[in-house]
C-alpha cells in the first residue's frame, strides 16, 4: 500500500518544501483547529445541560476532560493505527467517528451517554486525525518544517475564536441537540482533511535492487527503542512537567476577572485577547525558528519560550485590577504561542522522521496524565486556599521547572548531533539518494567512452576506409 511506504520513510524520498506540501498543511491546519478547540467550545452548551439533566457543573465539565484525555491519551494507539495502515486511512476513519460521536449525541438522554458519545467516541476521532496530520506535515516538509509547524499551530487560536461565537448562536437558534448535529456535520471535514494526506512515492529502481528494499518495509508498530535516545527521555520528562500547568491559566483566568468583580462579558473578553494575540504568535514564531542561526538551537528557544511563559503566570498572579489581567493575557498569548509552534517541531529534530510517528504517540501519553492532574489540583489549591494568586504561582513555577529540565538536560547530558540526518537510517536513505541520482550520468558516461572505443577500434577490425571524393560527404 502506498500509505504504508510513505509513513515507513522510503528510502529515496525528500521532502518537498512546497508543492503539494501546503495543500496538506492547509488540512493540518484544520485539523489542528478542530482537535484544540472543540473541546474548549462544547463549554457553551454546557448550561443548557445542567438545565435538561439536572446535573451540576462539575459534571459537564467532564465532557471537555474526557475530549482531552482522549485526544492524549490515545497518542500509542494511533501510532500503531499510522504504522500498520497509514495517514490517510487512520485519518478517514477517525473523521466518521468524530462526526459521528457528535451525531448520535445529539440523541442522548442521560449525561453519561454523552460522556461515550461526544466524549470518547469524538475524542478518538479527533485524536486519530491530529497525529497523523502531524506525521504527514513531517513528511512534506524539512527545510520549511519550522514555518509549517508554525501555521499549523495556528489553527488551535483561530478554531477558538470562530467556534464558540458559532456554538452560542447555534444554541440560541436550535438548541443543543441541534447544535450538536450541525458540530458533527462540521466534523466531517475531517474526511476532506484527510483525503488532502496523499502519501509520497518513493522513486522507481531495478528489479536487481527490490529485493532489498521489500525487506526495509517491515516496521515495528511501535517503537520503544526512542527511550534508548537521551533526547527523547528529556524531553518527554519536560513536556509532561510543562503541560501540569501550562494549561492552568487560561481556565481560571476568567475566573480570576469575575472574583475581581467585573462582568461576565467583560472578564470573558480576556480569553478574546489571549486568543488574537496568539493567533500572530504561533506563526511569527515559527519563522524565527526557521532561520539559519536559530534552527540548530531550536530546543534553548522553546526552553525560552517556557520560561517566558511561567515567569509570565508569575506576573499574572500580583494582578489586582482588570488593567492587569490584559496585560498578563497579551504575554501569556504570546508566550503560549511560542510553545504551541515549537513544541512539536523540537520533537521532530530530536527523533527524525523514521521515529515520529512512535515518539509523538509516547509523549502525548505521557502529557495525558499530566493534563488530567493539572487543573484539577489547581482547582483543589484555589478551595483550599481561596486565592488565584497561589494557582498562577503554582502553574509558573510548574512551567519554568520544565524549561530548567529540558535546557540543561541538552546542555550537558546530550552530545552535539551532526546537523545532517538524525540517524543512521536517513543517512543512509541520503546516500543512496545520491547514488540513484548518480547512477544515471555515471551510465550515461560509460556508454559514451564504449562509443569511442567502438569507433576507435573499427578501422583496424575492418580495414581504413579511404577517403576519396566519392566517399566523402
Amino acid at each position: 500500500m502506498g500509505a504504508v511506504v510513505a509513513d515507513d520513510g522510503p528510502s529515496g524520498v525528500k521532502a518537498p518544501d512546497g508543492g503539494w506540501g501546503w495543500a496538506v498543511l492547509f488540512g493540518c491546519f484544520i485539523i489542528t483547529g478542530f482537535s484544540y478547540a472543540f473541546p474548549k467550545a462544547v463549554s457553551v452548551f454546557f448550561k443548557e445541560l445542567i438545565r435538561e439533566f439536572g446535573i451540576g457543573y462539575s459534571d459537564t465539565a467532564w465532557i471537555s476532560s474526557i475530549l482531552l484525555a482522549m485526544l492524549y491519551g490515545t497518542g500509542p494507539l494511533c501510532s500503531v493505527c499510522v504504522n500498520r495502515f497509514g495517514c490517510r486511512p487512520v485519518m478517514l476513519v477517525g473523521g466518521l467517528f468524530a462526526s459521528m460521536g457528535m451525531v448520535i449525541a445529539s440523541f442522548c438522554t442521560s449525561i453519561v451517554q454523552i460522556y461515550l458519545t461526544a466524549g470518547v467516541i469524538t475524542g478518538l476521532g479527533l485524536a486519530l486525525n491530529f497525529q497523523p496530520s502531524l506525521i504527514m506535515l513531517n513528511r512534506y516538509f524539512d527545510k520549511r518544517r519550522p514555518l509549517a509547524n508554525g501555521l499549523s499551530a495556528a489553527g488551535s487560536p483561530v478554531f477558538l475564536c470562530a467556534l464558540s461565537p458559532l456554538g452560542q448562536i447555534l444554541q440560541h437558534e436550535y438548541g443543543w441537540r441541534g447544535g450538536f448535529l450541525i458540530l458533527g456535520g462540521m466534523l466531517l471535514n475531517c474526511c476532506v482533511c484527510g483525503a488532502l494526506m496523499r502519501p509520497l512515492e518513493p522513486p522507481k529502481k531495478s528489479e536487481a535492487t527490490k529485493e532489498p528494499t521489500e525487506k526495509k518495509v517491515k516496521k515495528k508498530l511501535l517503537d520503544f527503542s526512542v527511550f534508548k535516545d537521551g533526547g527523547f527521555v528529556i524531553y518527554a520528562l519536560a513536556a509532561s512537567i510543562m503541560v501540569l500547568g501550562l494549561f492552568v491559566p487560561p481556565v481560571f483566568v476568567v475566573s480570576y476577572a469575575k472574583d475581581l468583580g467585573y462582568q461576565d462579558t467583560k472578564a470573558a473578553f480576556l480569553l478574546t485577547i489571549l486568543g488574537f494575540i496568539d493567533i500572530f504568535a504561533r506563526p511569527i514564531c515559527g519563522v524565527v525558528a526557521g532561520l539559519k542561526w536559530v534552527r540548530p538551537r531550536c530546543v534553548y528557544l522553546f526552553s525560552f519560550a517556557m520560561i517566558f511563559n511561567g515567569f509570565t503566570d508569575l506576573m499574572g498572579s500580583m494582578s489586582v485590577d482588570y488593567g492587569g489581567l490584559v496585560v498578563f493575557c497579551i504575554f501569556f498569548g504570546i508566550s503560549y504561542g511560542m510553545v504551541g509552534a515549537l513544541q512539536f517541531e523540537v520533537l521532530m529534530a530530536i527523533v527524525g522522521t523514521q521515529k515520529f510517528s512512535s515518539a509523538i504517540g509516547l509523549v502525548l501519553l505521557a502529557e495525558a496524565m499530566a493534563v488530567l492532574i493539572g487543573p484539577p489540583s489547581a482547582g483543589k489549591l484555589l478551595d483550599a486556599t481561596g486565592r488565584y494568586m497561589f494557582v498562577f504561582i503554582i502553574a509558573g513555577i510548574e512551567v519554568t521547572t520544565s524549561a530548567l529540565v529540558l535546557a540543561l538536560g541538552n546542555f550537558f547530558c546530550i552530545k552535539k548531533k551532526s546537523e545532517e540526518p538524525h540517524t543512521k537510517e536517513e543517512a543512509s536513505e541520503r546516500e543512496e539518494l545520491n547514488k540513484s541520482e548518480n547512477k544515471t550520468t555515471e551510465d550515461a558516461k560509460v556508454d559514451s567512452i564504449e562509443v569511442e572505443q567502438f569507433l576507435k577500434d573499427e578501422p583496424e577490425k575492418n580495414g581504413e576506409v579511404v577517403t576519396n571524393p566519392e566517399t566523402c560527404v
